[in-house]
């Protein structure tokens, strides 16, 4: 195992860190919205992010469900990708290779169908060596719990949490699902079973309907929404996670510019995630880095530790 976090050791304005892992600055890609890195290379300086984290990975590779499996809305997307992926052998020795070269975090977000299969996962990318970080995906169905998620039982998120912290040096970030009646409470949970991290939120289960046919735009009938609609309920919900646990919070949905990453920063996320924005301009990421150097000169903050938390009421 690898106890050597830190990828970057230049002093900056917008240095965080997140458990042992030192950043260079908060802006990381959200899972499943910039593949393996790799894709976006001719778009963006790799080595400008503060973390990559890549598609979600499973033990076995993942065709996905059927097409149609990404439909437009007013205000974001809804996705039922299906959690295609190439699985974590795979990925391990056609993609990490690649992403080894960057001084960037390099973050691997997991899912599982059982606790087994997380923390097999979980192993197999701790030895690996060049994977800084590990975020677990709770969003998905425990099958030996009737497919009821994860995320949505703080006693599960507990038992995946303890049981992956349980095989690995490497820090956990707890990706947290928002379809949830007390954020605040899953959480918790995370942290008491000692999460390094949690980051939240995942998307938003909606549909959308074709009315001149009368079926659902979407293949498998409903998806994950995300984008600018659910920014106001991932920055409530990241508030009202900022205010209960200790660890740091990572907030995450509908970021499409600086200003939107600053509003999370303030509401007390000490790092964001940028997702559906990649999408719509490439170098978004980028963009929003230059944005909130320039908020923070404009104001005259000499750390993210000053901006934080800061919300008045």
């Amino acid at each position: 195992m690898t106890t050597n976090h830190k990828v970057h050791d230049t002093p900056s304005k917008l240095t965080v860190e997140i458990g042992s892992l030192k950043l260079k600055n908060p802006v990381m890609t959200a899972s499943g919205t910039f593949g393996y890195g790799e894709e976006y290379a001719p778009y963006v300086d790799l080595d400008r992010l503060g973390a990559i984290i890549v598609k979600g990975l499973s033990l076995k590779p993942r065709r996905g469900n059927s097409s149609p499996r990404i439909m437009e809305t007013p205000a974001g997307m809804l996705n039922a990708i299906g959690l295609q992926n190439v699985g974590v052998k795979s990925f391990i020795r056609d993609k990490l290779p690649y992403l080894r070269q960057f001084a960037t975090a390099i973050i691997a977000n997991v899912y599982g169908e059982t606790i087994e299969e997380y923390l097999r996962v979980c192993e197999i990318l701790t030895a690996a060596g060049g994977v800084h970080a590990l975020e677990i995906n709770v969003s998905c169905p425990n099958v030996k719990k009737g497919g009821v998620a994860f995320g949505t039982d703080p006693d599960m998120i507990a038992e995946v949490t303890a049981g992956v912290k349980g095989v690995t040096d490497l820090p956990v970030i707890v990706k947290l699902s928002p379809n949830v009646t007390d954020i605040a409470a899953m959480a918790k949970a995370a942290e008491a079973a000692g999460a390094d991290a949690v980051s939240l939120i995942n998307t938003i289960t909606g549909m959308s309907v074709d009315v001149e046919k009368r079926i659902p735009h979407l293949k498998n009938i409903t998806g994950g929404l995300s984008g600018p609609a659910i920014k106001p309920i991932a920055l409530r919900m990241v508030w009202q996670a900022a205010s209960q646990v200790h660890i740091p919070v990572i907030g995450v949905g509908g970021i499409m510019s600086a200003a939107d990453a600053l509003e999370f920063f303030i509401v007390g996320a000490r790092a964001i995630q940028v997702g559906t924005a990649n999408f719509v301009e490439p170098r978004a990421t980028i963009n929003i880095i230059e944005g909130i150097e320039a908020y923070m000169k404009r104001h005259n903050i000499d750390e993210m530790d000053s901006l934080v938390g800061t919300l008045r009421i």
